[in-house]
């Protein structure tokens, strides 16, 4: 287990990195405020809406790189010498990152959803389980036309699998910390589905947005 110190550096420094501003910055480079278009949502999505795809898939992998970075960081910097240590360093780090995102704390910048922080942390904490997630994602948003009940499943399901497939030893941490991390994939889990809120009111009332793959 990691004492409270270490705890509270990683969530700090995940904090730090994730509240980088990446999509708008990218729009401010084109001219656009993102909070002012489509969504007002900083996220991937809205910039593909209002940019382009091309647009989208730059800050998508910005996010992704500011939740990894500060990972790699630690990792260098404590070489973790247990799986369990290096989990729970990725986990807490990349959970910073991810309330860095979603609850900046600069004046003016507004948070996003944080979905690719959380699939940039489940990318550090297992690949291929990020993998089996991401098919999932990208299945249910094309059948469904909605990238949010994507997102909303793949994150539901980020929980259920890892107290599952935890529970037979199947994901990089032991016994001794399968509380812990099941308590923490919850609380990721539910702040992504919370996050959509307005996504969830908006397929309710059959107003939320398609996103059109083909084009």
């Amino acid at each position: 287990m990691m004492d409270v110190q270490h705890i509270v550096i990683c969530l700090l420094t995940g904090y730090l990195f994730g509240m980088i501003p990446n999509g708008y910055l990218y729009g401010k480079s084109q001219g656009i405020d993102i909070y002012k278009v489509g969504s007002g949502n900083p996220g991937s999505t809205n910039i593909s809406r209002t940019l382009g795809k091309k647009a989208g898939a730059t800050v998508l992998l910005l996010d992704i790189a500011k939740t990894i970075v500060p990972i790699l960081i630690l990792h260098m910097a404590w070489k973790p010498a247990t799986i369990d240590h290096g989990t729970l360093i990725t986990l807490f780090t990349g959970f910073g990152a991810v309330l860095g995102h979603d609850f900046p704390v600069i004046p003016k910048l507004k948070g996003g959803k944080g979905v690719a922080c959380t699939g940039a942390l489940i990318i550090a904490f297992d690949w291929r389980f990020a993998v089996v997630l991401l098919a999932l994602f990208i299945f249910v948003s094309y059948t469904s036309g909605y990238v949010s009940v994507g997102s909303i499943t793949a994150v539901s399901a980020f929980f259920v699998l890892t107290a599952v497939l935890g529970k037979f030893g199947m994901l990089p941490f032991s016994g001794d910390i399968y509380p812990v991390v099941c308590g923490l994939s919850f609380i990721i889990a539910a702040l992504a589905v919370w996050q959509h809120r307005s996504n969830i009111d908006r397929l309710r009332k059959g107003t939320e947005s398609k996103f059109h793959f083909k084009k």
